[in-house]
């Protein structure tokens, strides 16, 4: 130990003589203040292709236990939900869930004097239960994604990183630090750099965007040539065929973002209630009973309509998009909301971000059967139903569309694709004027409030 801090100590010192032979003040403090951004993106970017491949290999053995014999599921889910629900519980409650409402809640509370509150949504500790946590569930078959883990993972990297940096170093922002890291996140886990810089405008801070552009451009793209030069510049879905469109496909994207938009909100809506009602179990044992429960819902799931219940739901985005298959059966969004709903309530690790895209596309790939659409108009109406129902969930129609514009590479399905996004933000406030993300961001953080009283009260006892 005494030796690694003389190391770094020395790291620091050179460091710093080497600054100080810069002349231009003004220029030396920019590039003081950058570097931190630029390491991080790197170490983030990294990390985001070690778990995004750790996290392919788990769901690739959950399948194959399936196909080997179903029948193992119920052995192995309820294990696998077990054990990643007690990591959580054990070590690092706000490692729980997708990750984005913890980033949005550190981001609010991000003051000096919230050092200990905001680490412990955001810290290497839940870092590595995160990762640990998420992977175990997608061993299990969860129907959980790894996008809103990612942006949570990188957000703590950034945090990590402005923590170490010493005395002398120009001051770096933790909000911005936060923004930033969150943004990188994912743009190195959806390989959609504009993707990333519009979540963190949309949806992550009502600041001036001016104030850290400079920051976050830097680093989505430093992130994602980090993870491009390791995966190649691939798309997370390919190149869906939507040339030759038909003109009065424009109504089908309404009644799609429509449908979809409804959907995704009543996912959210419904997730709150299960949520808010399992916060009354207060038991080890009731909690791990419900838990159980839900991996036994989700395997009986699995062999009543097959592997379609399981994962994080790519591999039904992909049948309707690139297989002839491209009408999805009626159930097909039901079973996609229900397995997301039974995972992401268990209180483990795992993001909602693909689970939610996955239901949007079956939701189009369904009314497009109802129309028995050629293969283009129904890859737009699929395409449509991914943006609505993401918007749905989390109300950030701009991000939605950009994040599925990016990940296809079609650029001329932009205007549908946005109208889209803001249909079904409208059609949302029907059933709920906040995001499921708002709702359990005001929670963490009047959670955090109670702790940081109770603790100020044990001082003033003591």
């Amino acid at each position: 130990m005494r030796q690694s801090n003389k190391i770094i100590n020395s790291i620091r010192l050179h460091l710093k003589n080497s600054f100080d032979r810069i002349g231009n003040e003004r220029f030396k403090k920019n590039l003081l203040q950058a570097v931190p951004f630029w390491i991080a993106s790197m170490i983030a970017g990294l990390a985001a292709v070690a778990y995004a491949k750790l996290f392919v290999m788990a769901e690739d053995v959950a399948l194959w236990v399936f196909h080997y014999n179903s029948w193992l599921l119920f052995a192995l889910t309820p294990l696998c939900f077990v054990v990643a629900w007690l990591l959580v519980w054990k070590f690092a409650p706000y490692a729980k869930g997708s990750g984005i409402p913890q980033v949005m809640a550190g981001i609010t509370i991000s003051a000096p004097k919230t050092h200990n509150l905001v680490s412990r949504l955001l810290s290497l500790k839940v870092l590595v239960i995160k990762v640990l946590s998420s992977l175990v569930m997608a061993l299990g078959g969860g129907a959980i994604g790894r996008e809103g883990p990612t942006i949570q993972i990188s957000a703590s990297i950034f945090r990590s990183v402005n923590s170490i940096l010493p005395n002398w170093w120009p001051k770096v922002a933790k909000r911005n630090m936060l923004v930033t890291g969150a943004a990188a996140g994912l743009a190195a886990a959806f390989n959609t750099p504009l993707g990333g810089i519009v979540f963190a405008i949309e949806e992550l801070t009502k600041t001036h965007f001016s104030f850290f552009k400079t920051a976050i451009f830097s680093s989505v793209i430093i992130a994602g040539l980090t993870a491009q030069a390791i995966l190649g510049p691939y798309l997370y879905l390919g190149y869906p065929k939507i040339d030759n469109t038909s003109g009065y496909i424009f109504f089908g994207v309404l009644l799609v973002a429509l449908i979809s938009g409804l959907l995704g909100s009543l996912m959210g809506k419904l997730i709150l209630l299960v949520l808010r009602w399992k916060a009354r179990l207060k038991s080890l044992r009731a909690n791990m009973i419900y838990v159980v429960s839900c991996a036994a819902v989700l395997v009986v799931l699995a062999i009543l309509f097959g592997t379609n219940a399981l994962g994080s739901g790519k591999q039904v985005m992909e049948t309707v998009l690139f297989t002839p298959d491209r009408h999805a059966h009626w159930y097909i969004p039901i079973l996609r909301i229900c397995s997301s709903m039974v995972s992401f309530t268990t209180g483990a690790a795992g993001g909602i971000f693909a689970p939610a895209l996955a239901a949007g596309a079956s939701v189009g790939s369904v009314v497009s059967g109802w129309f028995n659409l050629s293969e283009t108009n129904t890859n737009l109406l699929i395409l449509a139903g991914m943006v609505g129902f993401l918007t749905g969930v989390t109300r950030s129609p701009f991000t939605s569309a950009i994040l599925v514009l990016e990940m296809t590479n079609r650029q001329t399905a932009i205007f549908s694709l946005i109208l889209a996004g803001m249909v079904a933000s409208l059609v949302s406030m029907l059933v709920d004027k906040h995001s499921l993300y708002d709702h359990l961001k005001v929670q963490y953080v009047k959670e955090l409030e109670e702790i940081e009283r109770n603790e100020k009260k044990d001082l003033i006892v003591q």
